[in-house]
């Protein structure tokens, strides 16, 4: 018999194995990143009142691009990063979201690290 592997289902699953480990406070908050086939979303995240502090991603106004390549990901992580210096948040913990540090998300925390963040 053949197992099928529901993708959605393993990635939920090491996510929750990286959010054992990674919780973010008010000194150091969690950048937290979603990623679907044409976005990426990315949210700035106190765990320890569970308010989003702030979002950027590649559906917000004035957006130029497509959030479905590098190009777009490494926009969006300058776009959080400036929303981050604008409430003064310096320093995040980089929550991969259960996929993969390659690509759109490699882009993404390279942006962000670009725009100021340190993680």
């Amino acid at each position: 018999m053949v197992k099928i592997i529901d993708r959605a289902k393993a990635r939920a699953h090491r996510h929750l194995r990286v959010r054992s480990k990674i919780s973010g406070t008010a000194e150091c908050p969690r950048l937290n990143v979603f990623r679907s086939a044409k976005h990426i979303y990315a949210q700035v995240i106190d765990d320890v009142t569970g308010t989003t502090l702030c979002a950027a991603s590649s559906m917000t106004k004035g957006f130029e691009g497509s959030g479905a390549n590098v190009e777009g990901a490494k926009k969006v992580g300058a776009m959080i990063a400036k929303l981050c210096a604008d409430k003064g948040i310096e320093e995040v913990v980089f929550d991969r979201g259960g996929y993969v540090y390659h690509g759109r998300v490699a882009a993404l925390a390279d942006g962000a690290r670009e725009g100021g963040l340190k993680f």
